[in-house]
Formats: structure tokens, C-alpha cells, sequence
């Protein structure tokens, strides 16, 4: 289990806060032909054993999230449903002062409604509830040995915690049974260690949440268990202590105020903002849209990030895992535009990244053959998911693994459809 845990944790830590786009929402027709894919390519593929390391199942994850950033990005490009030229002409919000607000357009491409430009000023950011625990000596121990429970209850559900203090256990380490415990239940809490200058620690829990609606009181509330013992050991501990109360972001919108429980909201189901800082006193942030030439520079450039990050993907990975095989397949892709995109200010390195010569792109994406120069981007850009989708589908492939047999080349084989996608349980073999 050792080896499932680490791999969940590794996702848990480096991809939780990514969340999910619309794009990752898909049709049972589409979920379908997945499944038809995965059992395709199953079929004849050989039985392997994965050699156990921690770089393995964070290498299949890297790869899975990777080509699921890539066929976001092509499929917000492939919202505008027009010529070839519309495809790199999605319409981009822009703030006047990112570090206050970021903007994204979410609206369609026909047009927008809302008058612009948004004149937006932060008064107060939306905050989590925190709960600060009493500071104890790590290596001495202020509970009793024994078994102890507390309930822990947010506005819509109740839950009941218990932890066991052992004889050779310091308050670090009752400390940290219950950060784990916490951090490990998925209630919608974050439990970490903090310091004070005596070398102390103290537990404190912050909500994922932020704001308060007007039937709340609270986001979550820890008390004891009904027993004594569990009475006095949250005294102890101290968990149950609010340190400060979650509050609701404030904001003016041209004029007039406004609240909100998160600082990610949206303007007229046309623009998701998301405030990062308060305004300076008298001032205000101003949202509307890029310029033409702008956007279409600026989506190129989200196109070939995304791809430019799998080839570094697989260049993290060069000691430990087949990575050059991924790095070899992705740039196999932009490999066969070489020619063409010279012309157009986009360059491969000898890894086979793509460099962006911007003055030599801005003149070939405004030049009055600009079409030529799109109908290859477009080109590209669907190759480019093709190779996505299919690396999806197994990202084991690139995992350093151990051949066991070859399927009956005569084709007769019973189907496995979850063969090559151990990635969806990281079940890691680590004794082979």
C-alpha cells in the first residue's frame, strides 16, 4: 500500500489545486470510445511488471496530467467553430494589474454583452477559517498514553476522529498523527506545523473553503469526544481554538459593491475573475480584451507551452525512466513541421523544444498571407492532440518496466482492458 499512498500523495500534492476546467468534462459517446481505446490497446500488448521506484508512479501521473493540459488548451482553440484564422483569434481577457486580478474570457466567440472595461476595486480577499493549537515542547509528551477521539462537524456533514497516544510518543509525534489524520480524511482541511521562537509546535488547520454565507457560523468546529479524557486532551492540544474566522471577499464592480464567498467568481457568465490582492486606496483594476493580434500571438504561445512542457517532462525523468522514448515521440510531432515553422518564427531546439522568435511570428501571423502560416499551425495542432489522446491511453508505455511474455501472436487473446492503465490505481509491484 506503501507505494499506492505515496503515488496518491504525489497527485494529491502537486495537482489538487489545478482543479478541473470544462474542458475535462466529456460525452458518454466520448467516454466510450476511451474505454474502446484502452481495451484496443490491451489486447496484444505484452504482460510487464512495473519496477517498483517513487519515480514511477509520479512519472505516469506527470505524463497523465500532462496531456490533459494539452488537449485543454487545443480544445478551448477549438471553440470558435469558424475558418482556420479563428482558431488562434479566441478572444483573451486582460487585467490592468494582474498581481489584483487575474481575468479569464469564458464567454463564446460571437460576442460579448457586458460593457467594457470592467472597472474592479478589491476592498478584502475572501479567507479560509484557521484553527491554531496550543505550542508544546516536541520531545516531551503533555497527554497521557491511550485513546482519545474528537468530532469535527462543517455545515454539511459530522465526523468522528480517534488517535492513539503510545508510551514512547512526544507531543511532535502526537502532533503529527493527527496531521496526517486529518490532512489524510479529505474533509476539506489542511493540517500543518508551525513554530514560534521558543522551538515549539503547534497544529493549525486551515479550510480549503473560503467565506462565510449568512446561515453559517462556521466552516468547520472540532470538539472532544463526550469522554473526559478526550475533554482534556483537546484542551492540551488546542485544536478547537478558532484562530481566525473565514470572511467573504469584498469588492466595488464599476461602482457598486459587491460580496463574495470565493476570490474566483464570474462577471456576466463572460469573464472568471479571480482577486489576488486588495486595490491601493483609490484605486481600481480595469478588465477587458487583448488585442487582435495579441490573442492570436498569445494562444500560439499557450499552444506551444503546453507541448514544450512534455519534452521537459520527459528530459526530468532521463535517469530513472524510458523518458527519451516520450521526449523522442512528442518532438517526432513538430519534427515533421520543421521547415515550416522556421518560416514562421517557431524554432526546434536540439531537444526538439520549439523556440518562439516573436517579432518573426507577429509578422507572419498579420502578413497578408497569414492563412498559410495558420492552416500549418492548425495543422500541427492537431497532430498534436492525435499524440496527446494516444499517450493518454498508456502512459506506462514510458515507465522503465520488466517484459514477462508476449501475447499469442495469433491474435486470439482474451481482452484486459486495465493492463496498461495501472496509472488509474498506481498499483506499483515493488518487489519485482
Amino acid at each position: 500500500m506503501a507505494a499506492i499512498d505515496n503515488a496518491y500523495q504525489y497527485y494529491l500534492s502537486t495537482y489538487r489545486s489545478f482543479g478541473a476546467s470544462r474542458y475535462d468534462t466529456h460525452k458518454p459517446g466520448e467516454l466510450r470510445a476511451v474505454c474502446h481505446n484502452i481495451i484496443k490497446t490491451n489486447k496484444d500488448s505484452p504482460l510487464y511488471k512495473i519496477k517498483y521506484s517513487e519515480d514511477a508512479g509520479r512519472f505516469a501521473i506527470d505524463i497523465k496530467e500532462q496531456t490533459r493540459s494539452i488537449q485543454n488548451v487545443i480544445a478551448s482553440l477549438s471553440d470558435s467553430g469558424g475558418g482556420i484564422e479563428s482558431v488562434f483569434s479566441k478572444k483573451l481577457a486582460q487585467s490592468s494589474d494582474e498581481d489584483v486580478i487575474s481575468a479569464e474570457y469564458i464567454g463564446g466567440q460571437e460576442g460579448n454583452q457586458t460593457a467594457l472595461p470592467l472597472h474592479v476595486q478589491v476592498q478584502q480577499l475572501a479567507t479560509p477559517q484557521t484553527n491554531l493549537g496550543a505550542y508544546l515542547p516536541a520531545d516531551k509528551r503533555d497527554v497521557k498514553p491511550g485513546t482519545y477521539g474528537f468530532d469535527l462537524s462543517t455545515p454539511l456533514s459530522s465526523y468522528e476522529f480517534e488517535y492513539v497516544v503510545n508510551d514512547s510518543d512526544t507531543n511532535l509525534d502526537i502532533q503529527e498523527k493527527l496531521l496526517r489524520l486529518i490532512n489524510n480524511s479529505s474533509v476539506g482541511l489542511h493540517a500543518s506545523l508551525v513554530s514560534n521562537d521558543a522551538g515549539e509546535n503547534a497544529l493549525q488547520i486551515v479550510s480549503l473553503q473560503t467565506g462565510l454565507s449568512e446561515d453559517e457560523q462556521y466552516l468547520f468546529e472540532i470538539l472532544p469526544s463526550g469522554d473526559g479524557a478526550s475533554a482534556k486532551a483537546m484542551r492540551t492540544l488546542g485544536i478547537d481554538h478558532v484562530q481566525e474566522q473565514a470572511s467573504n471577499a469584498s469588492f466595488l464592480l464599476n461602482g457598486t459593491e459587491h460580496s463574495s464567498l470565493s476570490n474566483q467568481f464570474t462577471v456576466d457568465n463572460a469573464f472568471s475573475l479571480t482577486l489576488k490582492n486588495v486595490n491601493p486606496s483609490g484605486t481600481d483594476t480595469a478588465i477587458g480584451f487583448k488585442t487582435d493580434t495579441d490573442a492570436i500571438t498569445d494562444n500560439i504561445v499557450s499552444l506551444v507551452d503546453v507541448y514544450n512542457n512534455m519534452i521537459r517532462l520527459g528530459q526530468n525523468y532521463t535517469d530513472t525512466q524510458q523518458s527519451d522514448r516520450l521526449r523522442r515521440d512528442m518532438a517526432g510531432v513538430a519534427q515533421s513541421y520543421r521547415n515550416e515553422f522556421e518560416s514562421y518564427g517557431l524554432g526546434l531546439g536540439p531537444d526538439g523544444s520549439i523556440v518562439i522568435d516573436h517579432n518573426l511570428l507577429l509578422d507572419s501571423v498579420t502578413a497578408g498571407d497569414a492563412g498559410e502560416c495558420f492552416a500549418v499551425l492548425n495543422h500541427f495542432k492537431d497532430d498534436l492532440n492525435a499524440k496527446a489522446a494516444e499517450i493518454s491511453i498508456n502512459p506506462m508505455n514510458y515507465v522503465d518496466k520488466l517484459l514477462v511474455a508476449y501475447k499469442n501472436p495469433a491474435g486470439h487473446n482474451f481482452t484486459a482492458p486495465y493492463a496498461t492503465s495501472v496509472y488509474s490505481g498506481m498499483m506499483l509491484d515493488q518487489y519485482c
